[in-house]
């Protein structure tokens, strides 16, 4: 799983590496984002990919349209699991369709010391937190408003050891690897094989953070929160 995610860069520096911004008033940089307040995600769309849309986090299915609130309150969506995505009746057309890239500079796993204790959460970047993108799914609710899931899958080495309890992983797309996500062309197979090879090839760094990104009423989105903080028992450290 992969519920909550950094995007420190200003736009000038994003649109820099991956275009324009359809909608620019909306972005602002942000630290930590929870995906259960559903915030905007910033995405390309295989429909226009010189483009970056502003999507709400949490892909809504077309038979969820007449009543958003009560899907989201049956159905958690996320995150999308690449095992399944084309058997999903929920995912399968979006998979096919309408599939986009997700920008960010980090994200956050949570690590049990004890598997029935209390997680510590990770923050996950590149060197230098480079800019990367997830492989996402979307839809369009109306005109102009879109919505998004993450995918997930298994994690590998790195990432059991750090998110050991469910042991998932976002799909963070290598670069040689973000245009044929979106490339319109693909097959069930195509699809299935760069789910199965397209992770990043550059190596994650990740270190504690605070737990108070776990606290209700605090406010998260401050440079502090992906600052690192001592964790005896550090999985790094062994």
């Amino acid at each position: 799983m992969c519920y909550e995610t950094s995007l420190t860069k200003t736009s000038r520096q994003i649109e820099a590496r991956y275009g324009p911004m359809k909608v620019p008033m909306l972005y602002e940089p942000w630290y930590h984002v929870s995906g259960f307040v559903h915030p905007n995600l910033f995405c390309i769309p295989m429909e226009n990919p010189k483009e970056i849309y502003p999507m709400e986090w949490g892909l809504i299915a077309p038979f969820g349209e007449r009543d958003v609130l009560s899907f989201r309150r049956k159905y958690n969506t996320l995150n999308a699991k690449a095992e399944t995505l084309l058997t999903s009746k929920m995912y399968q057309v979006p998979t096919r369709e309408r599939r986009c890239l997700i920008i960010a500079d980090g994200f956050f796993e949570p690590h049990y010391k004890n598997l029935k204790g209390s997680a510590t959460p990770y923050y996950c970047y590149l060197e230098e937190r480079k800019l990367f993108t997830f492989a996402g799914i979307y839809n369009e609710y109306k005109p102009d408003y879109w919505n998004v899931s993450l995918i997930t899958r298994e994690a590998n080495s790195l990432f059991a050891e750090i998110h050991n309890k469910k042991k998932r992983m976002p799909l963070v797309l290598d670069p040689d690897f973000e245009g044929e996500w979106i490339n319109p062309d693909l097959d069930d197979n195509d699809i299935q094989e760069v789910l199965a090879t397209s992770f990043m090839r550059e190596p994650f760094k990740a270190h504690p953070v605070t737990r108070d990104l776990y606290k209700r009423d605090i406010n998260t989105n401050t440079p502090r929160v992906i600052e690192e903080v001592e964790d005896l028992g550090n999985l790094f450290d062994r």
